[in-house]
């Protein structure tokens, strides 16, 4: 068994920082993370499944490129769905995301997914206040906080990258934080 070595650019969080630059530091690790687990595969390892399970590595850079832009750019912001989101049949297939990545090469995945992060970043850097709340309200009515968004993905993200520890050392024995 290996360890999957940390992305290059992969930074601890800061341990003493403003709530911002913590929050922000603490969702690019997870972002990194993911990335760490899924470099270097290709197209059939991103494809794999872990019984009983269906998730995919593939299926998880895709969907969470997709929650990115749900959140940051659609909640927060209250824009529409962009491409390729936004031709969808998600009636047809709530779990589109997870199940139409096989169609997308490596390459195509890890970019969708750098893509989404930048645009979130942007949002980010763009309010001038973690309180700032959301364009659209939640199935209570209520608005998001900018803030509780990026604790949110934070926890999205720690959540998948369990997935992905299992899935990465089912593939090719590789295991790491």
């Amino acid at each position: 068994m290996t360890t999957v070595p940390a992305a290059p650019d992969r930074v601890d969080p800061p341990l003493a920082s403003g709530e911002r630059a913590t929050l922000v530091g603490f969702l690019d690790y997870h972002r990194d993370t993911l990335r760490a687990k899924t470099a270097g595969l290709d197209a059939e390892q991103l494809a794999a499944t872990l019984a009983p399970s269906t998730m995919t590595l593939g299926g998880m850079l895709k969907h969470l490129a997709f929650v990115e832009h749900w959140w940051f750019e659609c909640v927060f912001l209250g824009r529409e769905y962009a491409e390729p989101w936004a031709s969808v049949d998600w009636k047809a297939d709530a779990d589109w995301d997870w199940h139409s990545a096989v169609n997308d090469t490596p390459e195509e995945l890890r970019a969708m997914l750098d893509r989404a992060c930048a645009a979130s970043d942007a949002v980010v850097a763009g309010a001038a206040d973690l309180g700032a709340l959301s364009q659209r309200a939640g199935r209570t009515g209520d608005r998001f906080s900018l803030r509780w968004i990026l604790a949110h993905m934070v926890e999205e993200y720690a959540r998948h990258n369990g997935h992905a520890d299992l899935i990465r050392e089912s593939i090719d024995g590789e295991t790491g934080e």
